[in-house]
């Protein structure tokens, strides 16, 4: 009788744990998309020119390596902001650039229209069916090796079509984060909020620029 009340109590606890990190993940991430997007509408009221890929490597993985590093104290929080920042900021020139062309601003707002849909409705699916996705885990490092070697290979090689293949991959690629990071989330695979955001948030950066990316190919921009 003990053990099943010991049991249930420790059920309860790992649910009110379970439903605080998921509160604070997601207003994390509320707060980082609105934060990253005033600096990408600033960058872009600026004009200011993207920063290159050397830079952009640079500062996405140092600010990454120290948000990891700081992730169990205050100064975590500084540099997720500082880090979703970062990213507004070469998210601008990106904007721009679409925003220049004759139907620009429909492919903008569809591409955000379908990053919100599948970004909910991927979450919606993991959290109501309570599925563990964990079997992800190698579906997404093969994923991550090959589309490596793929964008490495476009700066070498001029391939027909690699550019589309490496958008598609991204779209999946980042389906399929969205759908694991969730499903950690409640089987207690991840248990801080901040790296959770993190992740969340890549994920729906490269869902958006691969979406966006797409639509200009298909509409032929």
């Amino acid at each position: 009788m003990n053990d099943r009340q010991g049991a249930l109590q420790h059920t309860g606890v790992n649910e009110a744990e379970v439903s605080k990190l998921f509160r604070n993940t997601y207003s994390l991430l509320a707060m980082t998309l609105a934060f990253s997007a005033l600096v990408a509408f600033i960058s872009m009221s600026l004009n200011l020119p993207h920063p290159g890929l050397i830079i952009t490597l640079v500062g996405f993985y140092g600010l990454l390596f120290l948000t990891s590093k700081f992730r169990d104290s205050g100064w975590g929080l500084v540099l997720t902001f500082a880090f979703t920042g970062f990213l507004g900021y070469t998210t601008g020139p990106i904007l721009n650039m679409y925003l220049s062309l004759p139907n620009g601003g429909s492919l903008v707002a569809m591409a955000l229209g379908m990053t919100a849909m599948v970004f909910f409705g991927l979450s919606a699916y993991a959290i109501m069916t309570r599925k563990d996705f964990s079997f992800l885990s190698g579906f997404i490092m093969a994923g991550f090796v090959v589309l490596l070697c793929a964008i490495l290979a476009s700066f070498f090689f001029e391939i027909s079509g690699l550019s589309l293949a490496i958008s598609a991959g991204f779209v999946l690629f980042s389906s399929a984060v969205i759908l694991y990071q969730t499903s950690s989330i409640i089987h207690g695979g991840e248990d801080n909020y901040i790296m959770a955001t993190i992740t969340l948030f890549v994920s729906i950066y490269n869902l958006f620029l691969s979406l966006l990316h797409l639509l200009g190919i298909f509409g032929e921009d």
